[in-house]
């Protein structure tokens, strides 16, 4: 795996954990996008892009976040505790979308992305700062036939 890009996107709320997203391009062809950057206890932390997991209501068969007590469908009360535990025993409530496979990949991937959010804070406190789009250009869309 070859990563030849990094966009970094500076989040402008000062009181949040949340201090940027990004973009990831591997091998100038598979691109992912939504990774958070965290202000952990250590220095930033790398998120990758995740869904709220979700289950259905037993009466409809309505879809609902597992935090929700009634049904967006129909209303029905909601079974309490539907909520799985990770194997640290952590609520699951969010699923990774893309994820590294192994350690090393991940320490590639947390060091380049840090290195990345790194150089676009210092060019942030240059006169004349403009964030960098995280928008794909039109003519870089392919064509659906």
């Amino acid at each position: 795996m070859k990563i030849t890009e990094i966009r970094v996107k500076l989040v402008t709320n000062k009181d949040d954990r949340l201090k940027a997203f990004c973009s990831m391009t591997i091998n100038n062809e598979f691109v992912i996008r939504d990774i958070k950057i965290i202000e952990g206890a250590s220095g930033p932390f790398v998120a990758m892009p995740s869904r709220k997991m979700s289950d259905h209501c037993e009466k409809c068969g309505g879809k609902n976040h597992l935090k929700a007590k009634f049904c967006n469908s129909c209303g029905a009360r909601l079974v309490e505790n539907r909520i799985k535990k990770d194997y640290k025993g952590r609520p699951k409530l969010h699923a990774d979308i893309a994820h590294p496979i192994n350690s090393q990949c991940r320490r590639e991937i947390q060091q380049r992305i840090a290195a990345a959010f790194e150089e676009e804070v210092e060019k942030s406190k240059q006169p004349g700062y403009k964030p960098i789009s995280m928008d794909i250009p039109d003519d870089d869309v392919p064509e659906i036939i």
